[in-house]
């Protein structure tokens, strides 16, 4: 699951590594801090370079901390990949003339790559990326990440397009109704529920002209087409 980014980093043998085996886990983790991310000076590294110590989880989680890691020791994946996160961060910064004008891979033929057919859902890297998401767009969770995924895409399309932004940024100026005006038809012996029973009525209303209005348009450009047929004289004929 670390390929990706290891490779990208020029980590040497990314195929091989093995998250799970302890001396190259903790050779990853120097390594990133000794050719990435460089939170510590050269002289503060000791105790996170002395691998084979029997205190350097210790020296770990403290340097977890230093580096405002959200993962503790006991969330091995879930650090690692974001330390690796950090490290593509830093690595980007630091070449960004090299990186910017890289140009997007393409799939075969003249289609664009498909970004979600190598889209890893059980990465804590993408569920950590969705929650964030649902959390800021205020999407109820769901155990299955790919529903909430989808969530956030529907609402993007219908709330966040700029189309819908478009719309929502005319101004549309009301026109006060007097709700004491209008019949309701029958009373739920609530005034409130009425009340509200009387604005749900009136935007219902609303909903169903806008309604009869884009059918209206759309007989018109109808009509457009059918309603102006074009004569071809020379199918005409005199006579029998």
């Amino acid at each position: 699951m670390f390929r990706r980014k290891l490779t990208a980093l020029d980590y040497h043998n990314p195929d091989a590594f093995d998250c799970t085996d302890e001396t190259q886990f903790r050779n990853c983790v120097v390594w990133l801090e000794d050719q990435k991310i460089r939170h510590y000076k050269i002289e503060d590294r000791g105790n996170l370079r002395n691998i084979p110590s029997s205190d350097w989880p210790k020296a770990y989680q403290k340097y977890l901390q230093d580096v405002n890691c959200p993962f503790g020791v006991q969330e091995r994946q879930e650090a690692l990949d974001w330390l690796l996160g950090l490290s593509v961060r830093y690595e980007y910064g630091d070449n960004v003339d090299k990186y910017k004008n890289c140009e997007p891979l393409a799939a075969a033929g003249s289609k664009a790559a498909d970004p979600l057919i190598h889209l890893d859902v059980n990465s804590p890297d993408f569920k950590a990326g969705v929650m964030a998401l649902a959390n800021i767009l205020k999407i109820q969770r769901h155990d299955d990440y790919l529903v909430m995924l989808k969530a956030i895409r529907i609402l993007i399309q219908e709330r966040l397009s700029q189309e819908a932004i478009a719309k929502t940024s005319q101004n549309k100026e009301g026109i006060p109704v007097a709700l004491d005006k209008h019949i309701l038809g029958f009373d739920t012996g609530d005034a409130t529920l009425n009340e509200a029973a009387q604005i749900l009525r009136l935007l219902h209303i609303e909903e169903l002209r806008e309604l009869q209005t884009k059918i209206n348009e759309a007989i018109v450009a109808v009509q457009a087409i059918i309603a102006d047929p074009k004569t071809d004289h020379r199918l005409g004929k005199v006579g029998r």
